[in-house]
């Protein structure tokens, strides 16, 4: 199958990156060498539609080394790195992504992709999902199912399984407690402040930071923020949240209060219109904004454009400068976008091993239960969380304790 990539010739740095990122994902080489051998994918067509970059890559090529025909396709303009996509190509797999390419692109290498026609499909934010609901109902009839990475896409899930529109089985795999209790708080924490420091070079310590969410990522990302020494405000719509919060040692106040005081303010929340014209108005010269949720709707660019009175520029790469009327300047991260891809390499390795080692046998799960599974949204068995866990454990050099058979049946008396 061909594949749409920038250049071949940037395969050298992407091999390396791959390279890389191999030495510290034990649990996928566990599953690579395992599978290999049994190839339990032989013959099935399967789409990988998540933030291209070295990790994901790997993934793909363990799916691919267990039998599967592999097609990737970014999930974000921004996060496809060219080389790691140059790299895959040269491994056998086919690629459909570019970085910073158009919506139309991007809508035109899902299309590609699909051409696959594929039997068993992971995505990263629902377009795929979204796309085979919609131009592309004629391959549902062969589709087995699929896999969700995000919270964002869950949340689409829901809404289309609630209405009973749902056409097919697909695992929640942000939902697995393996997944987002790790890749969500500590994945976004780490590599949302990557992604903000390395673009901006500026130091948190001393700053006020205003976290938009105190869901799992929204943790994540203000303890990070305390923990560099920075004063925290969340902002939340959950009361309960909102509590925990403040039980946690945060200032919690609503965003048109809290936009007055923050220097860097990162929104974690999967909604749209979390910092508006409203909070843009009052906010100090110099403040940086930045979006660590799926979408870039979260910041409203639109209302930045109104705002500016000259046309914005870009001050230093991936930071956009709009002026206000009164001289004070607003600095957009990545365009708006996932700031952790779109300026850094997304999550740390060590947790994307544990939520692509859950990818993998979502899909191995899927497989295994063809026919036999309703057009509905499902979470993965608890014991496969455990299963991950344990090896993960091992692969760290870290030990728990095991019940005695006494323990045991001390804890099961009613």
């Amino acid at each position: 199958m061909e594949s749409m990539i920038k250049d071949i010739n940037l395969a050298v740095s992407g091999k390396q990156k791959i390279a890389w990122v191999k030495e510290y994902m034990p649990l996928l080489n566990i599953l690579n060498e395992k599978y290999s051998k049994e190839q339990i994918f032989k013959g099935i067509n399967m789409v990988v539609t998540i933030h291209l970059e070295a990790k994901t890559a790997y993934l793909a090529q363990v799916l691919k080394n267990a039998g599967a025909n592999v097609v990737v396709t970014g999930s974000n303009p921004l996060s496809t790195q060219d080389d790691v996509a140059a790299a895959l190509v040269e491994s056998g797999i086919s690629v459909f992504a570019t970085h910073a390419c158009t919506g139309e692109e991007y809508d035109t290498y899902l299309r590609k992709a699909l051409e696959i026609e594929p039997d068993l499909i992971i995505d990263d934010g629902g377009d795929l999902v979204n796309m085979l609901h919609g131009e592309r109902k004629d391959l549902i009839g062969k589709l087995i199912g699929g896999s969700e990475e995000t919270t964002t896409g869950v949340h689409r899930l829901k809404a289309l399984s609630k209405a009973g529109h749902l056409a097919f089985p697909m695992i929640a795999v942000n939902d697995a407690y393996c997944k987002y209790l790790f890749d969500n708080r500590y994945g976004t924490g780490q590599s949302s402040w990557d992604g903000i420091m390395r673009t901006t070079n500026l130091s948190v310590a001393g700053k006020t930071v205003v976290v938009a969410g105190y869901g799992w990522c929204g943790k994540g990302v203000a303890m990070r923020a305390k923990g560099m020494g920075a004063n925290v405000i969340v902002t939340e719509i959950d009361p309960i949240k909102g509590i925990e919060a403040v039980f946690d040692g945060f200032r919690v106040m609503p965003m048109a209060e809290a936009a007055k005081y923050g220097d860097i303010f990162v929104t974690v929340t999967g909604c749209k219109d979390v910092i508006t014209k409203e909070h843009m108005q009052v906010m100090k010269d110099g403040a940086v904004l930045s979006n660590a949720g799926h979408f870039d709707v979260e910041v409203n660019k639109h209302h930045l454009e109104e705002l500016s009175v000259i046309p914005p520029y870009e001050v230093r790469k991936n930071i956009t400068t709009y002026t206000m009327a009164d001289g004070r300047k607003l600095n957009l991260l990545g365009e708006g976008r996932l700031v952790n891809l779109a300026c850094g390499d997304g999550h740390p390795i060590e947790v994307m091993d544990l939520s692509f080692a859950m990818q993998f046998l979502a899909m191995k799960y899927l497989l295994e239960h063809k026919g036999r599974m309703e057009n509905k949204l499902y979470v993965l068995p608890e014991e496969l969380n455990t299963e991950v866990a344990a090896l993960k454990l091992e692969a760290m050099g870290a030990g728990i304790d095991k019940l005695t058979p006494e323990q045991q049946a001390y804890l099961e008396q009613e």
